[in-house]
Formats: structure tokens, C-alpha cells, sequence
């Protein structure tokens, strides 16, 4: 952890200044006016302005008795890194793509090979800062929009399916919980696509006792534009969580555990016992199963104090 947190200090300060104080150029400026124009002595000026008469001295030297004295506040990063690749490294790399042409997999196994000792990481970050990373043209760049606060119930309603065993009998249900007061909803159904999302949406907003505003989805194909549409068309709002980022949906992964756990692990493996069974098991979830991210409260007691 102490390491964890000295690499993220020190990769932080490699882009941002050591003060973020705007007036400091000013008073740079103003202590070397004091000491060229009045004749103010170091010391004095150090007392004046409230710093340490070195800090004073190196001001001097960097305006270098030239006016104007402003001297810009400087970046933090440091000129050497201790755990930076050496230029030889850097050097092999680009040497390497250069002759072979290949991705950053196949020339880290080339290196390691005649020697080199880096990371994968290290090989695709040599290569992208010197622009060799090749994007496809149908590389699809996703646009988040600004995660809503779940202040109040439907806030943020997030929406997911899960999958029980192969593509020939597999068996799905559609999962839709409500960040701030966890109230769940879970449709079981035989196969997913977009129009059995939107479907699940009206049910899961029939049976709610509040008005769902933002609906959060990953990037599934059962979540798609048309899915979107029909969304936006009822009033709704709809977000993408990140690719590869599931915390983003953190609430729901572990409610679609839960469920498994306490509810489909424990019945028959059919769709009609599912639908027979899991909205009996909501009730419970919903109003008699304490929380301990609710402070030992059911879903049903937080909807109370709204």
C-alpha cells in the first residue's frame, strides 16, 4: 500500500506544479522590485514577504537582474526517474518495430529473447509516444456522460442481465436495482436481445414505487441505439458504464451474486420455477432482508423517508 501510494504521488507530480498559488509570479515580481528599486536588503525583503532569504536568492537567479521579473511558477516532475528504461532500451524497441513490423506481444517475446528486460506496458507506451500505434478506422471511441449523483430514488437505476448455462439452455434474467435505496427488480426470461431490455424496463417500472430517471447499462448488444431510443422516446435518460470497468455497476454485480446465492442456487433449473420464485424472493429481498449498506434498513424502509 505505502508503495501504491508513493507511484501514484509521484506520477501526479509529474504534471502538476509544487504550488497552485496564482499570485505567486506577482509577488516574485514585487520582492525583486523592493530589492532593485528601493534598495531593500535580502534579509529584509525575505521579512517582507514572508519567505526564507535562500528562496529570495534563488528568485535573483533565475530573473537574472532582468526585467520584467516575472518568473513562472515551475512543474514538480523531476528530471530523472529511477525506474525509467534506459535510451538503449527505448532505443531496441523502435529498432525492433522498425525491422519486424509486428505488435507490442510479439517484439516484448523478441526482446525478452535477445535480453531485455521490460514489461508489455513499457512496449506499448514506447511505441505510443512515438506515435507507431496503429488504431483501426472502425474502432468504435465511446463518450461517457457525466455519472448522476443517486441522491433520490431513480437517480441512477442501474440494468444488467444474468446468464445460466450454455447458448443451447441457457436461461437469463434481467436485473435492475436502484443505487440509492437498493430496491431490486428481476424478470427471468428465456434469451435477451433489445426489445425483451425495454420490456424488462416497463415491467421493473410498473412494479416500482418510484419514477426511474437515468438507466445505466454496459455495452451489451440487448443495450443497443434501439434500446437507447425507446428509452429516451419514455422520458428516460440512458448511460453506458466504461468498457472493462464494472464497478461502474458495482451495486448490481453484487445483487445479481445475491441473488444466485440465496435464490437460484437453491431451486430447480427451469424457467417456470424461476418465475415462480424469484418475485417471491423480491419481496423478501425488498422488505424484510436488512442491509448493511443501508444501516441494517430494507430497500422498503429508505423509500419510506423519501
Amino acid at each position: 500500500m505505502v508503495q501504491y501510494l508513493c507511484n501514484t504521488l509521484l506520477v501526479k507530480s509529474m504534471y502538476m506544479p509544487y504550488t497552485t498559488n496564482p499570485n505567486l509570479p506577482r509577488l516574485r515580481a514585487q520582492a525583486l522590485d523592493l530589492f532593485y528599486d528601493k534598495g531593500w536588503s535580502m534579509r529584509k525583503v525575505s521579512r517582507y514577504v514572508g519567505v526564507y532569504p535562500s528562496t529570495i536568492s534563488r528568485w535573483f537567479e533565475k530573473a537574472r537582474g532582468c526585467r520584467p521579473y516575472l518568473i513562472p511558477t515551475l512543474k514538480s516532475r523531476p528530471y530523472h526517474n529511477p525506474l525509467a528504461l534506459s535510451e538503449e532500451t527505448v532505443r531496441a524497441v523502435l529498432r525492433y518495430r522498425e525491422k519486424y513490423n509486428r505488435c507490442a506481444e510479439v517484439l516484448l517475446y523478441m526482446l525478452q529473447k535477445d535480453g531485455y528486460f521490460l514489461s508489455l506496458s513499457s512496449v506499448k507506451r514506447i511505441l505510443r509516444r512515438n506515435g507507431l500505434v496503429n488504431h483501426s478506422k472502425w474502432k468504435k471511441w465511446h463518450k461517457y456522460t457525466e455519472r448522476p449523483l443517486a441522491l433520490k430514488p431513480g437517480n441512477l437505476v442501474e440494468i444488467d442481465t444474468v446468464l445460466d448455462g450454455e447458448t443451447e439452455r441457457r436461461l437469463c434474467v434481467y436485473t435492475l436495482l436502484d443505487v440509492c435505496s437498493r430496491w431490486a427488480f428481476a424478470l427471468p426470461i428465456e434469451k435477451t436481445n433489445a426489445w425483451n431490455s425495454w420490456r424488462a424496463v416497463k415491467e421493473a417500472q410498473n412494479a416500482s414505487p418510484f419514477r426511474f430517471s437515468t438507466l445505466q447499462s454496459d455495452h451489451g448488444p440487448e443495450f443497443s441505439k434501439w434500446f437507447a431510443k425507446q428509452l429516451i422516446s419514455a422520458g428516460y435518460m440512458h448511460r453506458h458504464s466504461r468498457v472493462r470497468t464494472p464497478t461502474d455497476n458495482g451495486h448490481l454485480e453484487r445483487f445479481n451474486r445475491t441473488l444466485q446465492q440465496e435464490c437460484l442456487s437453491r431451486i430447480s433449473r427451469s424457467l417456470k420455477s424461476w418465475k415462480k420464485e424469484i418475485p417471491e424472493y423480491l419481496e423478501y429481498y425488498n422488505k424484510e432482508r436488512p442491509h448493511m449498506g443501508l444501516g441494517m434498513k430494507t430497500p422498503v424502509e429508505v423509500l419510506r423517508s423519501y
